[in-house]
């Protein structure tokens, strides 16, 4: 067993190292890329941005992952993708949203066709042992568990409409994780490692994707993450326990609700509001909850802070839970699920408003 001291010099080099990287990528990529990773410039504009600007800060993010995967074999377990299976779901899930990404930042893959590899990536998932563990019948968990991963992957993707909101938010549910893998003294995981990493190339990126940004993660940073984001919720917040080791359904909803409040918030709102207009709500446009808050007068900067502080302060809610909380009781769920219905309630409001502008 590495000694804890051994364990913090290697993670915290790496950290520092995938940061620097993940800077050096993105930068190199601004650089050079004038067309790979921008769509056609005739074509409709549906970002809130009007500057083309090149989509390829994903790739940052998957390199991240491979190289976190590769330390974690060189200092920790040399045959670890071999040893677990979830691991090996794991690396073929992200590789296929990634791949799917790069496609739909190439060509615009059609909807049906991202719906399928969702699919596929859920699939992949419960082949390997990653499923969501709420009700006695199996073959609900793995309804669930696809759902999950496909509402996940998508509400990412549509997350990613402003300047450093996606980003912003994806941190703050890694660190949720990262935190609830922390209490359970599971630094020197593979889990662990890859977290860390992928943090630390979001920070990098997010230099460039701030408001004013110089570029965009595109699909195929918005799909992968939205496939990672979909497994560590999984192991860590719907299968996730308190600090005790209590671990009841109501607990795994609400955990779930208020880690990932803003992408739920968001897409729902989003839905309910093309659908009510007859239109598809998997068709991109300029009517997320962020860009109304531009329409109240919000710079894009205000916007960016306003999801950063919520994302912090939901953030704080989940650890919190997670740590003071021995034994879920109903006042629990009453007192968190009512967090919940304030953010959406007002988020939605003001969705309501400017209606003109809602397409």
């Amino acid at each position: 067993m590495e000694s804890t001291q051994y364990i913090f010099v290697v993670f915290a080099t790496f950290f520092v190292s995938i940061v620097f990287f993940s800077l050096f990528i993105n930068a190199i990529l601004i650089k050079f890329a004038t067309t790979l990773g921008i769509r056609e410039r005739e074509a409709p504009i549906i970002r809130w941005s009007s500057v083309s600007k090149p989509a390829l800060g994903g790739l940052s993010f998957y390199i991240a992952f491979l190289l976190s995967m590769a330390s974690f074999s060189v200092f920790f377990e040399p045959d670890l993708i071999f040893k677990h299976s979830e691991t090996l779901g794991l690396l073929g899930s992200t590789a296929i949203a990634f791949l799917m990404g790069l496609a739909d930042d190439a060509y615009d893959t059609k909807p049906l066709l991202k719906f399928g590899v969702q699919i596929l990536c859920g699939v992949i998932l419960i082949l390997s042992g990653t499923v969501i563990d709420l009700v006695s019948l199996e073959w609900v968990n793995y309804l669930i568990t696809i759902l999950w991963v496909i509402g996940i992957m998508n509400s990412i993707n549509m997350l990613d409409n402003m300047d450093g909101i996606t980003t912003s938010v994806s941190l703050a549910i890694i660190i949720i994780c990262l935190i609830s893998l922390s209490f359970q003294n599971g630094f020197a995981s593979f889990d662990y490692m890859v977290m860390l990493g992928i943090c630390a190339s979001l920070i990098g990126f997010l230099f460039f994707n701030w408001h004013p940004s110089k570029m965009f993660m595109g699909d195929t940073g918005s799909q992968f993450l939205g496939m990672f984001l979909a497994y560590i919720g999984i192991k860590y917040l719907w299968n996730g326990t308190l600090y005790s080791g209590e671990n009841q359904a109501m607990q795994q909803i609400v955990q779930v609700l208020i880690a990932f409040i803003i992408p739920i918030v968001d897409t729902t709102s989003v839905v309910i509001n093309r659908l009510s207009r007859g239109q598809s709500p998997f068709v991109g446009g300029k009517d997320h909850t962020t860009h109304h808050l531009s329409y109240l007068g919000f710079s894009d900067s205000q916007v960016g802070f306003t999801f950063l502080g919520l994302s912090v302060l939901s953030m704080l809610i989940s650890v919190g839970i997670y740590r003071f909380i021995d034994v879920w009781l109903w006042y629990h769920t009453l007192i968190f699920v009512t967090y919940f219905l304030i953010v959406f309630v007002t988020l939605f409001s003001v969705t309501q408003k400017n209606k003109d502008k809602r397409k």
